[in-house]
């Protein structure tokens, strides 16, 4: 039995994560994208070098008190502290995600406010937290009123695309993303899993973890920043490619082109995603050792790498053919 005045333990996690190219036709150097990313007066920017070059912003917290999500339409209200962050990674695709974690039980009544900013990130409910119902909830996303971890995300994407540093030039065309994750406990001595990912319609990607009790929030969150970034570079470059009309059949010799006119055009749709996103590959670059398996379930389906690798090598290869000069072709001598 836990002593007393020990808090509940944290049986959910959720979060969201808003993904995009970042508008601006160069890509920001470490100085520009700690000012893109300086949330905060009184903390710094992280910024590192390696494995590849990424900042983050310190956390910022949105006070919350409204019903949570709930799959049968059960009424939980929580009051907490929301926790949202960004993150720029090689200076060209920017991130925003916001998460929060609950426990088993809180308070059966609303405590002040300096109680619930001392546990930055927790939402604490009213009573006990049917957390089966409330994890369903939260994926299928909330109704008006309830607590939305989207929206905040999205607010603090909106905050940075303002920012006087992006021209709103970007290199190619591509749409943002949204990944929406939960977290629930696992047993005691149970590995994470990975217990369901879905593509779902306009842009929404949902994911169910289970992780160790005790497992910090910020490091699923970070994993869920991982896929999400992964996820979002995988499905521009399937547009791109589909955008191009490739292996078209040939038309007649009197409609062909004679000095290969058609070629600029694919190579000038390919060669964005060779500048800005080729080089971005780079699974569980920053993901928690304990949480790095969870990626295996992708790699083995529907296999994240393989799928990549397999575009990656198309773009290639229409780069290469479009390289090689058209067959020469004697002039026709005069009658």
């Amino acid at each position: 039995m836990a002593p007393e005045g020990t808090p509940p333990p944290v049986v959910l996690a959720c979060g969201e994560v808003r993904t995009c190219l970042l508008p601006a036709l160069q890509t920001l150097d470490g100085r520009s994208a700690a000012q893109l990313l300086g949330l905060r007066a009184d903390e710094r920017v992280l910024l590192s070098e390696r494995p590849n070059v990424y900042g983050r912003s310190p956390d910022t917290l949105t006070g919350v008190d409204c019903p949570l999500p709930s799959a049968n339409g059960a009424r939980v209200r929580a009051v907490g502290t929301v926790a949202a962050r960004a993150s720029l990674t090689e200076g060209r695709v920017l991130q925003s995600s916001a998460h929060f974690r609950v426990p088993a039980a809180g308070p059966d009544h609303r405590r002040p406010w300096g109680h619930y900013l001392v546990r930055p990130g927790t939402v604490e409910p009213f009573g006990r937290l049917p957390h089966e119902t409330v994890a369903q909830g939260l994926l299928n996303g909330g109704r008006h009123g309830e607590l939305d971890v989207g929206l905040i995300a999205d607010g603090l994407l909106t905050r940075l695309l303002r920012h006087p540093l992006l021209d709103q030039r970007p290199p190619l065309k591509s749409r943002p993303t949204r990944l929406r994750w939960v977290a629930l406990s696992a047993e005691r001595d149970e590995e994470p899993s990975m217990e369901r990912f879905t593509l779902a319609e306009d842009e929404l990607r949902t994911v169910r973890l289970r992780v160790p009790p005790g497992t910090p929030t910020g490091e699923v969150a970070g994993l869920c920043d991982d896929l999400a970034l992964h996820d979002w570079l995988l499905t521009t470059l399937v547009r791109i490619l589909d955008g191009i009309r490739l292996g078209a059949a040939e038309p007649p010799a009197r409609l062909r082109p004679r000095s290969g006119e058609d070629r600029p055009a694919v190579v000038t749709a390919l060669r964005p995603a060779v500048d800005h996103l080729l080089h971005l590959w780079m699974p569980r670059a920053r993901v928690a050792r304990e949480l790095a398996p969870l990626w295996e379930v992708l790699e083995d389906r529907p296999g994240f790498t393989r799928q990549w690798r397999t575009l990656v090598q198309r773009i290639r290869d229409q780069l290469a053919l479009h390289a090689i000069p058209p067959p020469h072709r004697e002039a026709e001598s005069p009658p």
